[in-house]
């Protein structure tokens, strides 16, 4: 009997993202479907070709990727995130190219292929702008009947955002596609900043990773080479936070949550200061967050252990499938 979760994944395949997918590859709860990419941190057809590569060197070609959006609902894709990223997405290191190419059709295509597929199980992990997700919901208005569950990476509830004092990168870089998610009826769970940047890898982790026996987890020691040099900037140490593979981990059930009420949330979607800004309604803090009508949100602001620990774990367990 097969009890992995079904899972898609939709993602702008940057470093963390690769960490992600290295965390859902090797994890023995995941059952990866489909990918979908979408321009962020990198273009979508970059992110595609970055994904492909990282799946044939862990011996997974047989996964599908397809290209979603190249620009946000409203306007134009802004060129990614290379001071973070490197010019390639993957922190200028050369990944050996994949022989299989991206599928035919769009992400949100396959995105709506999978849920009829596995109707009533399929899990939505999104760790990129929501455009993909935005346009899956008008090619099938009944989708969030069809999928269990639907985690983002993503938004700021009680610290500031990373690309404006309340924007979030993944948010902000398409608050349309986000306000469009967050109002459809689905169940959400939330990761932001609030968790991410308050878990963290340490020189010592990549360390290890350099000195793994498969390729893989060597490649994202080299990646996170690049980050750690932009987080130096943030935390005052070569270090880097962990926002895709802590939201994989929350969307497999995989980490206890010390704190994650369901509340309501919209995003700002205007043009003031405030765009791109999650409104969580976390005025219940003081009772204990007490159910709100309606709200279909769960915010995770906290974990109720360090987890780096079982990342690194997970990352160097037995089935990293390519030594």
């Amino acid at each position: 009997m097969n009890d992995r979760i079904p899972l898609y994944l939709d993602c702008d395949t940057g470093i963390d993202d690769a960490l992600a997918l290295a965390y859902l590859l090797a994890s023995p709860s995941a059952e990866l479907l489909g990918i979908g990419t979408v321009s962020g941190n990198v273009g979508a057809a970059v992110g595609a070709r970055n994904t492909l590569d990282l799946l044939e060197m862990a011996g997974r070609a047989d996964v599908p990727v397809a290209v979603g959006s190249h620009h946000p609902l409203a306007g134009a894709f802004h060129g990614g995130a290379p001071h973070v990223h490197g010019e390639n997405g993957v922190g200028g290191v050369s990944l050996p190219p994949a022989r299989a190419s991206a599928v035919e059709g769009s992400a949100a295509e396959l995105l709506v292929r999978l849920a009829h597929a596995h109707a009533g199980s399929l899990r939505v992990l999104a760790i990129g702008p929501l455009t993909n997700l935005a346009e899956a919901l008008r090619l099938e208005p009944r989708l969030p009947d069809l999928v269990a569950e639907v985690t983002v990476m993503g938004g700021a509830a009680l610290v500031p955002g990373n690309i404006s004092p309340v924007a979030e990168a993944n948010i902000g870089n398409d608050p349309e596609a986000a306000r469009a998610v967050f109002a459809a009826p689905w169940r959400i769970t939330l990761v932001p900043l609030d968790v991410t940047m308050e878990n963290v890898l340490e020189e010592r982790h990549r360390q290890e990773l350099l000195a793994a026996p498969a390729p893989l987890p060597r490649a994202l020691g080299e990646m996170l080479g690049h980050y750690f040099g932009f987080y130096e900037g943030q935390y005052g140490r070569p270090c880097s936070a962990m926002h895709d593979p802590l939201a994989a981990a929350v969307a497999l059930g995989a980490i206890d949550l010390a704190c994650a009420p369901v509340v309501a949330v919209e995003v700002d979607a205007g043009d003031g200061p405030g765009r791109g800004q999650t409104l969580c309604d976390l005025r219940g803090r003081y009772l204990g967050y007490p159910e709100q009508p309606g709200a279909h949100c769960r915010v995770v602001l906290g974990l109720s252990q360090d987890f780096a620990p079982h990342l690194m774990q997970v990352l160097l367990g037995a089935r990293q499938l390519v030594a």
